[in-house]
């Protein structure tokens, strides 16, 4: 067995050993918990990532909205054809000298036939 008296002497003391031990987890606990839970974590992160997602699925509805109302306003602006167009769906309009028909589908006219109210028979 080799003399101890030939080992070299740490410059750390074996108490001075314990508490750079319990410093430096210390400082592992509070770099993880910086990790994991504080400004800049990992889960928020993950959750700018989920919102940054939710708004561009958001962007991405209304730009083709956009798109159809500028395609809109373009075919308003170019001629009589799309506010004629516009007039008669949404107002019913017609023009003088027009007949208009409605063709009421088959399932409509039995229900408002039932809704009706039936008065008495006469005697």
């Amino acid at each position: 067995m080799p003399p101890t008296a030939d080992l070299p002497k740490s410059p750390v003391g074996a108490g001075n050993m314990k508490y750079l031990l319990a410093g430096m987890v210390l400082l592992l606990v509070a770099l993880q918990y910086r990790l994991w839970f504080a400004e800049g974590s990992l889960a928020e992160r993950h959750r700018l990532q989920q919102q940054v997602q939710r708004e561009e699925a958001v962007n991405s509805e209304l730009r083709a909205r956009n798109a159809v109302l500028e395609r809109e306003v373009l075919d308003l602006q170019s001629g009589n054809d799309g506010l004629e167009q516009r007039a008669r769906e949404q107002l019913g309009l017609v023009r003088e000298g027009e007949v208009f028909y409605q063709v009421v589908p088959e399932a409509a006219a039995e229900q408002t036939q039932t809704q009706l109210p039936r008065s008495a028979p006469e005697e």
